[in-house]
């Protein structure tokens, strides 16, 4: 018997289930008004919930598509901001990189309280406070550490041979970015663009502390249910959550796998 390979699968089996299980617990509770101890299995349905979310539904859209735009807004701004820095520092030796990979990590250490509220005195001043803009900025900040650094590990994997030999060969910039750069780092920029949009989508605090309630997502709509004990809200807005981010991850994979299948098929016979 290959201990390993079962391991592996059992490991996988594990977090699949890991996965399923909170969202099957989750399908359930939208559909029940109370589960009481010691029932197993809740016996008292409904769908108050989704009554609610329908008689709502404008109000839902709205906060969603507010969510979505500022979400997509700070993983493009994001990702070009993260592609040349993390080039940088994966290939680049310069005076205080330390300090510049310090202070692009420090917004996973330091607290977003202490983040929030520097920034939000900032943004009164600069009158960016309450605007759809002042959100994306300040949504921008926890998702530039996991963009970087992920893109800087796909620059480290394929290394710089390429990019050399194409400026060796006459290529310019423009080309080697489009020709080479782009098709070797997209898994990297995929996967951080998901991250990034996810980070963005499931912001409550900094949202809050920078719209000043002036702009309501839709994780600002959702929070009250789940803090107030509504587990049948909470739960269809939870479903709500998941399936809209679900959607949008995959058309936005797809989307960016059309705009550069020429150079990946290029790049495949380089």
């Amino acid at each position: 018997m290959n201990w390993k390979k079962l391991t592996m699968k059992l490991l996988l089996a594990l977090s699949i289930l890991s996965i399923i299980i909170p969202i099957l617990s989750m399908i359930l509770w939208s559909f029940t008004n109370n589960y009481i101890w010691p029932d197993i299995m809740p016996t008292n349905f409904g769908v108050r919930g989704w009554e609610y979310v329908i008689q709502n539904s404008d109000r839902v859209i709205h906060t969603l598509k507010n969510s979505i735009f500022i979400s997509l807004m700070t993983t493009i701004i994001t990702i070009a901001i993260s592609i040349p820095c993390a080039k940088a520092l994966a290939f680049e030796n310069f005076k205080g990189k330390k300090f510049v990979e310090m202070l692009v990590f420090s917004p996973v250490i330091i607290p977003p309280v202490s983040i929030g509220m520097g920034l939000n005195i900032e943004f009164i001043k600069m009158g960016l406070a309450g605007t759809y803009l002042g959100i994306i900025l300040v949504s921008i900040v926890p998702c530039i550490p996991y963009a970087v650094n992920m893109i800087k590990d796909v620059f480290l994997i394929t290394g710089r041979g390429y990019i050399d030999q194409a400026y060796t060969l006459g290529a310019s910039k423009k080309e080697v970015f489009l020709k080479i750069v782009a098709p070797m780092i997209m898994p990297g920029v995929i996967s951080a663009a998901m991250m990034c949009y996810i980070v963005s989508f499931s912001q409550y605090f900094l949202v809050y502390l920078i719209g000043g309630g002036k702009i309501i997502t839709f994780t600002m709509e959702m929070f009250p249910f789940i803090q107030s004990g509504d587990r049948m809200l909470g739960s269809v807005y939870g479903l709500i959550f998941i399936a809209s981010t679900i959607v949008l991850l995959i058309a936005m994979e797809y989307i960016m796998k059309k705009m550069y299948k020429n150079e990946l098929e290029d790049y495949k016979y380089i």
